[in-house]
């Protein structure tokens, strides 16, 4: 991490090479600039990425040139560095492990200026960072790396002391042992619950995702339901399944941008995709008009979004804000939808999206109103019935799969959960799909 006097901190400028895949291919140089309150950065491609064979745009909002391009976010909700970049930020969860730890070292060292969002960017461990993009010094080193040797992903047998560490900073009772052990473990992905990065039982990088002293409901068990049912209903969507922790029920999510012996996948999220400004509204459709030009499927895209859609207003998930859309680059300039996530049955909502279906529509509130825009997602009535036969013929099996071993649900939890599938809307799709 970044850390400097406070009297230091109101000028600086700091660079990092910025750097792509398991290879570390550098792509351009970010420059932090603080003057004061005011705050900015820069980027530039280097020469010799701008001429190598599988060069390509990391984030839609730089252009490829060698000449230096400024950031400055639109709102104080805006990232301060350009979009991919801000993919890999930590959100809520992560970024209140990282303010707790530098909290606990201003109070040995009071000479220690406040964080930086640099500082914020800088402190998720390269080793699970979200996507192929990396951050080296200028010493060559690849920021919150950890000894050769060793990695800051522990094995599952630690995921008791990651949910002992994540609950004692949700409690307002950590030490600094507990954010010592959760610095890079905790802060690679967005999100406002308890979380942290591990290696599953067969090694691959995945997403344990903890209950949270707050929930009055099953919510890690019912996300795994949710996935399950995706993938029943059609939808590439996350591998997940359950871990119990001395009785606790832990979600352990698959990563998904990393393929065979570690490489890293480049990835974006919807809002980068859009360039969209986390304060205003955007539809679906926007999002269309841009994968076109991008997709090296755009047809099954589009069909498989619409078939997510229908999932996500049959079983509640309404926090379908476009940084839980994402897209994983395949090569040639182009890329694909990546397989669902973040998807949870949310009883207590109202059935209303909150990224809109159409800017004409607005939020998705119906079966008919998902109907009458298929055609936008490149589907006709019989393709558009056929799939919305499928979704109904998995969201009918909530309960069932919900009580099976892989998912672990007991009748009451499930009923917990009930207004989240039995709804009206479920009946109108079932009418719809002759069930």
């Amino acid at each position: 991490m970044v850390t400097r006097s406070a009297a230091m901190v109101h000028n600086m400028k700091s660079e990092l090479d910025v750097c792509l895949g398991k290879a570390g291919t550098a792509v351009g140089r970010l420059v932090f600039v603080r003057n004061g309150m005011r705050m900015f950065t820069q980027f530039a491609y280097f020469q010799d990425w701008l001429g190598h064979k599988d060069s390509f745009n990391v984030s839609p909002d730089l252009a490829l040139t060698p000449i230096y391009q400024t950031r400055k976010p639109e709102t104080r909700e805006d990232s301060l560095f350009f979009l991919a970049l801000g993919d890999t930020e930590p959100d809520a969860w992560g970024r209140r492990v990282i303010a707790r730890a530098h909290a606990k070292r201003r109070e040995k060292d009071p000479a220690l200026g406040a964080l930086t969002e640099l500082d914020y960017l800088c402190a998720v461990d390269d080793f699970s960072r979200m996507g192929a993009l990396r951050l080296r010094s200028a010493q060559g080193v690849y920021l919150e790396s950890v000894r050769a040797g060793q990695t800051a992903t522990p094995p599952m047998l630690e995921l008791e002391k990651m949910l002992a560490s994540s609950r004692a900073v949700e409690l307002g009772r950590e030490s600094a042992q507990d954010l010592a052990y959760l610095r890079g473990k905790a802060t690679s992905l967005g999100g406002m619950r308890p979380k942290c990065s591990i290696l599953d039982e067969k090694g691959h990088l995945a997403l344990g995702k903890f209950p949270s002293v707050q929930d009055d409901r099953n919510v890690t068990r019912a996300e795994v339901l949710a996935l399950k049912l995706a993938r029943l209903a059609g939808i590439d969507a996350a591998q997940a399944h359950v871990v119990a922790v001395h009785g606790t029920p832990v979600a352990v999510i698959r990563r998904f941008d990393r393929g065979p012996g570690d490489t890293r996948i480049p990835y974006i999220s919807g809002a980068t995709l859009l360039q969209a400004s986390r304060q205003h509204e955007h539809a679906y459709t926007e999002v269309l008009a841009q994968m076109k030009g991008l997709s090296a499927n755009y047809v099954d895209d589009a069909r498989q979004l619409w078939r997510r859609l229908v999932f996500h207003h049959l079983i509640t998930n309404v926090d379908d804000h476009l940084q839980n859309l994402g897209f994983l680059y395949v090569g040639d300039n182009q890329w694909q939808l990546s397989p669902a996530f973040d998807i949870n049955p949310m009883p207590e909502k109202n059935r209303e999206s909150k990224t809109w279906l159409s800017e004409d529509t607005g939020p998705i509130t119906s079966m008919a109103q998902l109907m009458g825009q298929a055609s936008q997602f490149s589907l006709s009535r019989d393709q558009s019935l056929a799939i919305v036969r499928q979704v109904v013929g998995a969201v009918l099996q909530w309960r069932v799969l919900g009580l099976s071993a892989e998912v672990g649900m007991t009748a009451q939890e499930l009923d917990e959960f009930a207004l989240a599938f039995d709804h009206p809307d479920l009946d109108d799709a079932r009418k719809l799909a002759g069930l």
